[in-house]
């Protein structure tokens, strides 16, 4: 598993404000050849104290939605644009994103994965590289390029959606669904918890 260390951030310090306010720089966890790959915006607190992207309310959201889908995290990767916590869980500014792109396309490139999901406002722009309006976009798939390849972007709303407003939780749940048919459905996503 030594390839891993292609997907570890260690010692960044290329933007001074995220190198105060975080405790450690949050990577993405999940195989290296996971299928699918979920991009969030940037670590929280939660993810800050874990080192670890999505956990908290947020990550009970997304792992409940994977499950009913037939998949585990285990199965799942799950990084962020940014990888270090903004001062008080602002949105990462753009200077900060574009610090923080080439570890992503990096991960992208080296995981491979079948879809890429975005969580989100800030993750759906940052890849598509326009402005997405996420309620009314989730679901809808567009193919980038990203790197030196193109690659299948699904747009879904953030799991921290679904706690606020109750009408995205079916939309979110649908968009799951749909990134694990893209992904095959097949092979080990079917031994899920069933």
């Amino acid at each position: 598993m030594d390839h891993m260390d292609d997907l570890t951030v260690t010692g960044c310090e290329r933007c001074p404000e995220l190198v105060t306010s975080r405790s450690r720089i949050v990577d993405g966890v999940g195989p290296a050849d996971a299928d699918v790959l979920f991009v969030g915006e940037a670590p929280g607190e939660h993810e800050d104290d874990d080192g670890e992207p999505f956990v908290g309310r947020s990550g009970t959201v997304l792992d409940d939605a994977l499950r009913d889908a037939g998949l585990a995290r285990a199965d799942v990767r799950i990084t962020n644009c940014v990888r270090c916590r903004p001062p008080e869980n602002r949105d990462p500014r753009s200077e900060e994103l574009a610090n923080c792109r080439g570890y992503l396309e990096r991960e992208i490139e080296l995981v491979d994965p079948t879809v890429i999901v975005t969580l989100g406002k800030v993750p759906g722009e940052h890849l598509l590289g326009r402005d997405v309006a996420v309620t009314s976009e989730a679901g809808s798939i567009e193919t980038v390029a990203i790197g030196d390849a193109h690659r299948r972007v699904l747009v879904c709303v953030h799991p921290a959606a679904t706690l606020y407003d109750r009408s995205q939780q079916e939309t979110f749940e649908e968009t799951i669904r749909q990134a694990a048919d893209l992904a095959g459905g097949g092979g080990q996503a079917e031994l899920g918890d069933f």
